[in-house]
């Protein structure tokens, strides 16, 4: 199911999105997971206009290597959760900053999942915050990202902004 000519191995992360509109403010998740060397897929999901396949990619994702799921919404925000209720893999939700709450529908939406279907919740539009979480998950396996998120937290204290 999971299909990247851009990359030779194969991906840890999933990054979706319920909409090309949406790709634009993922750019630095997909920044950040390149500057660490972690291989992602993106793909456009929609959990209203096509459930079918948010539910087999969710279905799917172990076997295709997959260790961690990031998922951006806005307005009412289920494509975190659809994804969170068909899989054991971790899921991070993006809340995204649509519509005329500016996104605090969408994170209201992501926090509040019910008992048994966690979503890991960032800020709205916190794609990059989203990556960095997704590059510590994956560091409790794999030694070479968590060096070079030392690395990254290191740059902080000269420059809160990055």
């Amino acid at each position: 199911m999971i299909k990247n000519a851009q990359v030779d191995r194969k991906p840890k992360v999933l990054i979706l999105t319920g909409s090309a509109n949406d790709l634009p403010k993922l750019e630095e998740a997909f920044s950040f997971l390149e500057e660490m060397g972690v291989e992602y897929v993106k793909d456009i999901s929609s959990a209203h206009r096509n459930p079918e396949k948010t539910i087999t990619y969710a279905k799917s994702a172990k076997e295709e290597g997959i260790e961690v799921i990031i998922a951006a919404a806005g307005l009412a925000a289920n494509l975190p959760g659809v994804i969170a209720a068909h899989t054991t893999i971790p899921v991070i939700g993006i809340p995204l900053a649509t519509g005329p709450l500016s996104g605090l529908d969408a994170l209201l939406s992501i926090v509040q999942m019910p008992k048994g279907t966690p979503v890991a919740t960032v800020g709205i539009d916190g794609a990059k915050n989203a990556a960095i979480l997704a590059c510590q998950i994956l560091a409790i396996k794999y030694e070479e990202i968590g060096e070079k998120l030392k690395k990254y937290k290191e740059t902080l204290k000269g420059d809160p902004k990055k």
